[in-house]
């Protein structure tokens, strides 16, 4: 039977081998040259679905990378599994001037498990291409063919997929056989950029030419938030042996639990006997919860394999429960099994996870937005979030991976979106406690506890798990101003009930004061929590400034001063403050002890690109005060 698949395939074909004409370094606009690490001179997607059962996905990418750096720019790779299959995939190397010097079959590429160590999910692979280059620059054309009976997740785009890469040709498209398999579409971040957009009574196409390179700026908004793209979302679909239809976030939620998540929660009898044993005489539920919780943390691992590329289907609470390990969708479903054993309701959850804060999108609904899966527990009008992954996290912290985004709830009524937790300002708390002595050859003798809470817990507690040689380089880092710095006796507590972590170092330092030839000695009183860089400088700051988490550092030092010794020069007190935070330092001496306070609040938002040089100068501030010295002089 003649299929409408192959005709497509010999015009993509014909129009992907037409592209590759004009590839020398030398045809490259000066624009595009501009601070690039590669150049993509074509980049382009075509989705076909055939029918609601059959989609046809071609992909090519053609880009000159220009130095090492730009390397990671190529992207040449296709992932693969039971029910999506790579129908060719090809990749050739040109030189400097365009001319062919490799070609690379399928069968030369590398095919590598995309999971380690859990057989589970052995049909998740990923083809790569491996190409060691011996000059720059150089160009890869890499393309490839995907047949899935899928189309329940369609491909959604970026038109710039990197910083520090510039864009020549950048296009796709989207053709559908039937109108009632057209998808909806979110456009992003179009804004100042030409992109052309074109419907046909089968199909929507997007192209954009000659996009110079973007250059990374420090605060700026999440990529997705800045970067020109689409979000392809079907609307009547078939997926993994079931037909669906979205319209909103409730049909999500639906589907989800009708469908894909319907009978996966079936557990071993020894483990029923055993979970219920652990909960026995234990009425309150959230407490339940927390037993449960850590049940799954010292009884199970967890094996890495997004959303995206393991599929959507969790492997089922049984499986999980015989080989003791899971991604995130096997491990919270195993949980959410668990807690049903003991009478706790949760609900399955889908998040966009990673530092960068990413919300799911308003006005668009689909199964592909998110890349991780965590839990929901509701408890007295409130939820305890629950990344079932992690062996180490308090129960319902879910720390800077998951915090405050809109997430959505598979509930049985229906998908729900609401934000997780957020850690405030004022909750990512770090106090420090310093006491230290100097003697009369500036050598430094002391103690320094530190208490963290919210995010700044989650950037500390992690230490608890290094050797003693790898927390002395942290501690060597952490405390930088300090010169030969030797760590004494240490001491590390990690309440998980209190979600707070603490820090007690002993430390000694010889030299740490400088000794004029008059015999004054001259410190850094600040030498626990030293704000010791300004954020770059930006000629043109391009984006606005956010912010994502703010922080509050309160700080206390009391510095005994070396016998006949006394104060010749004191830093002055100061205070100041601006939108995005505040700061103050405070000095005084008391006997033949010197007393220093400091507090700095960093205040999270979103704020103009204007402001940026006023943050540059309210941290230039912080940095100056923050080294202050003091001059100490000998007695006569």
């Amino acid at each position: 039977m003649f299929r409408p698949y192959l005709v497509l395939s010999l015009i993509l074909c014909f129009k992907f081998v037409h592209a590759q004409n004009s590839l020398a370094y030398s045809e490259i606009p000066e624009t595009l040259l501009i601070g690039a690490e590669a150049v993509v001179r074509n980049h382009e997607m075509k989705v076909a679905l055939l029918s609601k059962e059959e989609m046809l996905v071609h992909h090519n990418r053609v880009v000159t990378v220009l130095n090492e750096e730009g390397n990671k720019h190529i992207r040449a790779f296709a992932g693969y599994n039971n029910s999506q299959t790579i129908r060719s995939i090809q990749a050739e190397i040109f030189d400097k001037d365009g001319n062919s010097i490799k070609r690379i079959k399928k069968k030369e590429f590398v095919d590598v498990s995309a999971v380690d160590g859990g057989t589970l999910y052995s049909d998740s692979r990923v083809l790569y291409m491996s190409y060691l280059p011996t000059e720059y620059p150089y160009t890869v054309s890499f393309s490839y063919e995907m047949k899935t009976k899928n189309t329940g997740t369609l491909p959604s785009w970026y038109f710039i997929d990197d910083f520090m890469a510039s864009t020549e040709k950048c296009s796709y498209e989207i053709e559908y056989a039937l109108s009632a398999l057209k998808p909806n579409i979110l456009e992003k971040n179009f804004e100042g950029y030409a992109i052309t957009r074109k419907e046909t009574l089968n199909g929507i196409q997007y192209s954009v030419a000659n996009i110079p390179a973007l250059r990374d700026e420090y605060l700026r908004p999440s990529t997705q938030n800045i970067f020109p793209s689409l979000v392809i979302c079907p609307v009547d679909f078939y997926y993994e042996g079931y037909s669906g239809k979205i319209y909103g976030w409730k049909d999500v939620g639906l589907w989800m639990n009708n469908n894909l998540l319907r009978d996966q929660d079936e557990l071993l009898p020894s483990t029923k006997s055993e979970i219920n044993e652990l909960v026995k005489g234990v009425e309150d539920s959230l407490e339940k919860a927390r037993i449960v919780y850590k049940y799954v943390q010292e009884n199970t691992r967890y094996i890495s394999v997004q959303v995206g590329i393991g599929g959507l289907k969790p492997i089922s609470a049984i499986e999980v429960d015989k080989v003791k390990y899971g991604d995130c969708k096997g491990l919270s479903n195993y949980t959410k099994a668990l807690l049903k054993q003991v009478g706790v309701e949760s609900y399955y959850v889908h998040v966009e996870a990673g530092k960068e804060k990413i919300d799911f999108e308003d006005g668009v609904a689909s199964l592909a937005q998110g890349n991780h899966v965590i839990l929901a527990i509701p408890y007295n009008d409130k939820y305890y979030w629950v990344d079932c992954t992690s062996q180490i996290h308090p129960f319902g912290f879910l720390g800077d991976f998951t915090d405050d985004r809109r997430v959505l709830i598979m509930k049985p009524e229906g998908g729900e979106i609401t934000y997780t937790d957020a850690y405030l300002d004022e909750e990512n708390l770090q106090t420090t406690k310093g006491i230290y002595s100097l003697d009369e050859e500036g050598d430094l003798l002391g103690k320094m506890e530190i208490t963290t809470k919210g995010i700044q817990y989650e950037e500390h507690f992690g230490i608890q798990n290094l050797p003693d040689t790898e927390l002395v380089k942290y501690y060597k880092n952490y405390l930088r101003k300090i010169n030969n710095l030797i760590l004494g006796k240490y001491y590390l507590e990690n309440n998980q009930d209190e979600v707070t972590f603490k820090e007690v170092i002993a430390l000694s330092a010889s030299k740490y004061a400088s000794k004029t030839d008059d015999g004054k000695l001259i410190f850094i009183p600040n030498c626990f929590n030293n704000v010791q860089s300004v954020p770059p400088r930006y000629r043109n700051r391009r984006f606005p400034m956010e912010i994502q988490r703010g922080y509050l550092d309160v700080d206390e030092y009391i510095i005994s001063l070396p016998k006949n010794f006394d104060v010749l020069s004191l830093p002055k007190s100061n205070s100041f403050s601006e939108k995005f935070g505040e700061y103050s330092i405070e000095f005084w001496k008391e006997k033949s002890q010197i007393r220093v306070k400091r507090r700095i609040l960093i205040k999270s938002g979103t704020y103009s690109k204007l402001d940026y040089d006023k943050y540059r100068s309210f941290k230039r501030k912080i940095t100056k005060l923050d080294n202050s010295k003091i001059i100490l002089n000998k007695k006569t």
